[in-house]
């Protein structure tokens, strides 16, 4: 049966053919999912669950250790399952000089001791990077991953709408934390897309803040930056709130400030506008407002299969926006002594412009 992770293979091999590799060895998780629908990650970080190998001329394996057999025989025909005890450098070389002498290989992936061993053990192979051809592929989601994408999303709306009446004095970031994670898995996620982000008063100044015991007091700051894992795909969305009935003028000012900022952006986005165009339009808003200094990251990511993809709003990105791109939009500022206000949507560029999720 023809499968969409055939179809995305095969798109590989015209970039490899173009290339002119005979195969490519693809180790990192994420890419090893997006073109079989095997593993989508490996929860430790000191072991793998395998490598894929593509070859050229329609070839492709598998290759992993006897824990994963049956999970690799679901994806790929058993006998293009290839299994390693102790010696996986040596038969991952072997396969590797069957498919030919140039082979790419994903480095950013690789320890210095694997490329180094891998290298000593088929010396007659050509090893040469491959960091991004697949990634060129994913930044461009598919009508499969969007409606993926698309359920992902729903559910984190679902959660901040409901999340904002559960919020009161008295819970700390931890306690927050956790009835988030409660709500995505028993209404439909399989997991967390990242550790949930709450954060409140000063530690909101902290982009990537911690979760702690620090407790929301009557009229709080509480900013919150979740997401959830559905059919696969992430969603990621920043919200913040205020607890109490004195609303903090500072705190509404600034968040109209953001609102204004990202409004700006989200307007100005179309398909063939450079990803540091649109970071400009947010940063100018700030730059006019006097507050430039405070927005202290990038605009925006890709988000699909992990949190972070390409491409990225940065100032000085190189990448053109275009249809099928699923991308934040989260500008912030920051202020240690008070806390922070960021708002994240985030977009689907279309033909005629975006879609926010």
């Amino acid at each position: 049966m023809h499968t969409i992770f055939e179809e995305r293979r095969n798109r590989l091999r015209e970039r490899m053919a173009a290339k002119g590799l005979d195969a490519v060895l693809i180790s990192y998780a994420a890419n090893r999912f997006y073109l079989s629908g095997f593993e989508l990650h490996d929860v430790q970080g000191n072991e793998s669950a395998g490598h894929l190998v593509i070859g050229a001329d329609g070839r492709d394996y598998l290759v992993t250790d006897p824990r994963y057999c049956e999970a690799a025989a679901r994806c790929l025909p058993r006998q293009n399952v290839v299994l390693y005890h102790r010696d996986s450098y040596k038969v991952l070389a072997d396969l590797l000089r069957s498919l030919g002498v140039r082979v790419g290989v994903e480095m950013d992936a690789l320890s210095m001791n694997f490329m180094r061993v891998l290298a000593s053990s088929a010396p007659q192979l050509a090893l040469e990077s491959c960091d991004g051809l697949t990634e060129e592929l994913r930044v461009i989601k598919d009508n499969v991953e969007i409606e993926a994408i698309d359920k992902s999303f729903a559910l984190n709306h679902t959660m901040l709408f409901w999340l904002e009446k559960e919020l009161k004095p008295g819970l700390s970031e931890k306690d927050v934390s956790w009835i988030i994670e409660r709500f995505f898995r028993e209404n439909g996620a399989s997991e967390l897309a990242f550790p949930s982000i709450v954060a409140v008063d000063q530690n909101a100044a902290l982009p990537h803040a911690l979760v702690s015991e620090k407790t929301i007091t009557n009229n709080s700051l509480v900013l919150v930056d979740v997401g959830c894992r559905v059919d696969d795909y992430c969603s990621d969305q920043t919200r913040v709130f205020w607890i109490g009935d004195d609303k903090d003028q500072r705190y509404s000012k600034t968040l109209a400030l953001v609102r204004k900022a990202q409004e700006a952006a989200i307007a100005c986005m179309r398909p063939g506008l450079s990803c540091r165009e649109v970071y400009a339009k947010a940063y100018q808003v700030f730059e006019q407002a006097g507050v430039a200094k405070a927005f202290t990251h990038s605009l925006g990511h890709g988000v699909g299969l992990e949190t972070h993809e390409k491409p990225s709003l940065a100032p000085r990105s190189e990448e053109i926006l275009e249809p099928g791109m699923v991308v934040t939009v989260e500008p912030g500022l920051y202020y240690p002594k008070w806390g922070g206000i960021r708002w994240e949507n985030t977009v689907l560029v279309q033909e005629d412009g975006v879609r926010i999720l």
